[in-house]
């Protein structure tokens, strides 16, 4: 699948807003420790993706009630959404000056009814774009950080409806972050996610 830049600025990909808040001293602060032990800005890549996928668990895996949205209320509960963690790894990046992008991938909706859209990102190194999935690992989902073909953690299944949007965007979709933003919490948010872009 091509991948879509929808911005042709690149430098929107290297923005922060409020949900993007990658200018939070919280941000900041992960972001600094993480460098550490980066030897260059793919090794950044690398950690920062691993951060979230590992230490941020998915909330519905860890079954935790709280919604997050901003990358840093994200970094500070320590939980959130698929959608939720993928603002947290472009933060993250960003911080450090990788053009980041998010995406979006649509599934069966995990209540078994209709489907709804799955969040992630891209990160542009050498040229081109690359997709990563943070959402967290677990039986049967296995992403990984790769610049060497797709590791994400779910592959769409086109029989039933799924299928891979192919834009990268600067900023959220607005109907999955008004979606966010309302929800009090996760049960409630799981019937309110768009279904489709």
């Amino acid at each position: 699948m091509e991948l879509i830049q929808e911005n042709p600025d690149l430098s929107a990909y290297l923005a922060a807003d409020d949900v993007i808040d990658h200018h939070h001293p919280l941000v900041r602060d992960t972001a600094a420790r993480l460098a550490k032990d980066a030897k260059d800005s793919y090794g950044y890549a690398r950690l920062a993706f691993d951060f979230v996928r590992d230490a941020i668990p998915h909330s519905q895996d860890a079954d935790d009630p709280r919604v997050t949205w901003r990358a840093s209320d994200v970094l500070e509960q320590g939980t959130g959404i698929c959608h939720a963690k993928a603002h947290a790894l472009a933060a993250l990046l960003r911080a450090e000056d990788i053009p980041t992008a998010l995406c979006y991938q649509r599934f069966v909706h995990d209540e078994g009814a209709g489907h709804a859209l799955h969040g992630l990102v891209a990160v542009r190194f050498n040229g081109a774009w690359h997709r990563q999935d943070p959402r967290g690992n677990k039986p049967g989902v296995d992403a990984r950080f790769s610049l060497d073909g797709e590791h994400l953690a779910f592959r769409p299944d086109a029989a039933t409806g799924e299928l891979d949007y192919p834009g990268l965007y600067a900023t959220p979709h607005p109907g999955v972050l008004g979606a966010l933003r309302a929800a009090p919490d996760r049960p409630h948010l799981w019937k309110s996610l768009p279904t489709a872009l």
